[in-house]
């Protein structure tokens, strides 16, 4: 759905005005990024009810753009704003997750007040390469974070038995894991037991692979004092989180599915010990109705209202 599409659906928060003045700053007044971030009026990360509902969109810097059956659903940077904007107004939504690229597009728009920001750290294992595994660290750094009044940090730990590019994968999550804790940001670790099938990675999401992988980066860096999980919504979700003692929140998962069956699995898992909200991206942004603020507004219902 294009950006007027979006508009007719939904109110308008970003108008053209909006944008014209974010091109404008980004071309003239680069000092502006540092000026937004650090006026920002900041939150605590857990307050409230103790749950969070944060919005992903850090897809587009691994090169993974599309959404179903659309390619290159989320490369208008345009609309992907307005959905922003959007998901970020409604009620219950608490943050936002993504690269500096939209996180300080966020900040300049004056979207990213008394909300979380989560900054997403290793974009290098672009989709469908072949160095994919070799997951490097090429978005924010524990220091570039602390700077801008980041409230936690993100990243993704995919294990492969059978690619050696997995062990530099580690010890470079185990160093974010390990400065996260010693400049006192909580970090977001999400694994994934992977394997190479046909040229593409996929994730193997039984118990037993997720229970693995959970052991696997639960251990990573030198104190997991600020460590907190980011684990799929897989069948036997109680022996998961049976596997770990950290805080959780759940991802969002595959954007093809029935919204019913994603919202009856969601809410199910929202109800476990350790399990306190949920991150969830193009499932939302992109609706499969297209009504971006009713998809979000049922996922906060699932997350607040309990």
């Amino acid at each position: 759905m294009s950006t007027a599409d979006l508009v007719n659906r939904t109110q308008r928060l970003l108008d053209e005005r909006a944008f014209a003045r974010l091109r404008e700053l980004r071309y003239t007044d680069p000092g502006a990024v540092r000026s937004a971030l650090d006026t920002r009026r900041r939150r605590p990360l857990v307050r409230g009810d103790g749950r969070l509902f944060i919005v992903a969109a850090d897809h587009p810097a691994r090169g993974a753009l599309g959404v179903r059956k659309d390619g290159m659903a989320m490369a208008d940077r345009y609309g992907l704003l307005e959905r922003l904007a959007l998901a970020l107004s409604r009620p219950g939504v608490d943050g936002v997750l993504g690269t500096p690229d939209i996180i300080d597009d966020l900040a300049l728009l004056g979207a990213l007040d008394d909300k979380i920001a989560v900054g997403s750290m290793n974009r290098g294992g672009l989709r469908g390469s072949v160095f994919e595994m070799d997951d490097r660290y090429t978005g924010y750094d524990v220091p570039a974070m602390v700077r801008d009044g980041v409230d936690a940090a993100k990243l993704l730990v995919r294990v492969n038995l059978e690619d050696a590019a997995t062990v530099r994968t580690l010890e470079k999550t185990a160093d974010a894991v390990t400065a996260s804790a010693a400049a006192g940001l909580p970090i977001l670790v999400e694994p994934f037991m992977s394997r190479w099938q046909e040229g593409r990675i996929v994730n193997d999401l039984t118990a037993d692979a997720v229970i693995n992988s959970v052991a696997i980066a639960s251990g990573l860096g030198a104190s997991s004092a600020y460590t907190w999980l980011k684990l799929p919504v897989v069948d036997d979700m109680e022996r998961v989180m049976a596997a770990t003692t950290l805080p959780t929140l759940l991802l969002g998962g595959d954007a093809d599915g029935s919204p019913d069956q994603t919202y009856a699995s969601w809410d199910a898992a929202l109800g476990l010990p350790g399990v306190h909200g949920l991150v969830v991206g193009r499932t939302l942004l992109y609706p499969q109705d297209g009504d971006v603020a009713q998809a979000v507004d049922i996922a906060a219902g699932l997350v607040h209202g309990r």
